[in-house]
């Protein structure tokens, strides 16, 4: 059974997806352990509480400098004890020492078709932002592991979405969400658990 903890920044729209496919059974030998936002009032809790599912905050407000909430957070995760741990719309830098303790263990998903709109400023509805201005046709989202440069570990999965002429960018990131993201992560993760991949010469190869 692989331990999936999950880290999230906002309203949790793709923990939920993931918490459905499990419920649904199409995401198997996968138990959520724990969720895990730096801040303390979004919906993303409310919607793992509701479920049964250990939630917690780790606010950056609370500690005195960056290193301290970098302690805190990786002491919160290893207190469950994950095999995975999944970055779901999780805004801040992972610290280095979770990314080394965690190394093959961390995956994210990236509303954008790395290498296009990623990297160091490209989160949330930036992303989508950058996309309409540069006037893509096709944009998507990806899931990958995560190393200690920004969006550059290896791609697990990618889903292309088309953009249409009247999107704005809130438009575009729902579609986003629902054409990719939501169906995206909960494979990634039931492929994970599942055994079907598995990273050579800095590729995901799939085993089965």
């Amino acid at each position: 059974m692989l331990r999936v903890v999950v880290l999230v920044s906002g309203g949790g729209t793709n923990l939920q997806a993931v918490m459905d496919a499990i419920s649904a059974g199409s995401v198997t030998n996968t138990k959520l352990v724990g969720v895990i936002s730096n801040n303390k009032t979004v919906k993303s809790l409310e919607r793992a509480r509701s479920a049964g599912i250990p939630a917690f905050s780790v606010s950056p407000k609370d500690y005195a400098d960056r290193a301290l909430f970098n302690e805190a957070l990786l002491a919160k995760v290893d207190e469950m004890q994950p095999d995975l741990v999944v970055l779901a719309g999780f805004l801040v830098a992972v610290p280095p020492a979770m990314v080394a303790r965690y190394s093959g263990r961390i995956i994210n998903i990236h509303p954008a078709l790395i290498p296009s709109f990623c990297g160091v400023g490209y989160y949330g509805l930036k992303v989508h932002e950058k996309a309409l201005e540069r006037g893509v046709k096709v944009t998507g989202a990806t899931v990958h592991f995560v190393t200690e440069g920004m969006d550059e570990g290896p791609i697990i999965s990618q889903k292309p979405v088309c953009v249409e002429d009247d999107d704005t960018p809130e438009v575009l990131q729902r579609r986003v969400m629902e054409q990719a993201e939501w169906i995206l992560l909960p494979q990634a993760i039931d492929d994970i658990a599942n055994g079907r991949i598995r990273t050579e010469n800095g590729r995901v190869v799939r085993t089965q």
